[in-house]
């Protein structure tokens, strides 16, 4: 996972690229087993959405925050949970 590996171990960062059809669930996860999503699995690394206009609004919307905080807080009924997000999003589209 993200963050629990030590720097030297690591020889190329992480590269995300979620299918457009990707839901908020998978971009930000959390929940019962607290488990990192897409947001976080880009930390230290890139988050790449090929044909950006087709994700949700709300998927959009939802990197907003995690981009300017570089972590996520993700509170659910068994408690909140805080995820390392420090990444550089790409976004493309055909024109």
């Amino acid at each position: 996972m993200a963050g629990n590996l030590s720097e030297s171990l690591v020889k190329t960062r992480p590269v995300r690229s979620p299918h457009h059809t990707a839901t908020v669930s998978a971009m930000i996860r959390g929940g019962f087993n607290s488990k990192p999503g897409e947001i976080t699995q880009a930390h230290e690394g890139i988050l790449f959405l090929d044909e950006l206009p087709e994700f949700s609004r709300q998927v959009i919307e939802t990197l907003r925050q995690p981009l300017e905080d570089e972590k996520i807080i993700v509170s659910r009924s068994g408690g909140t949970y805080e995820f390392p997000a420090k990444f550089i999003l790409i976004g493309a589209m055909k024109i």
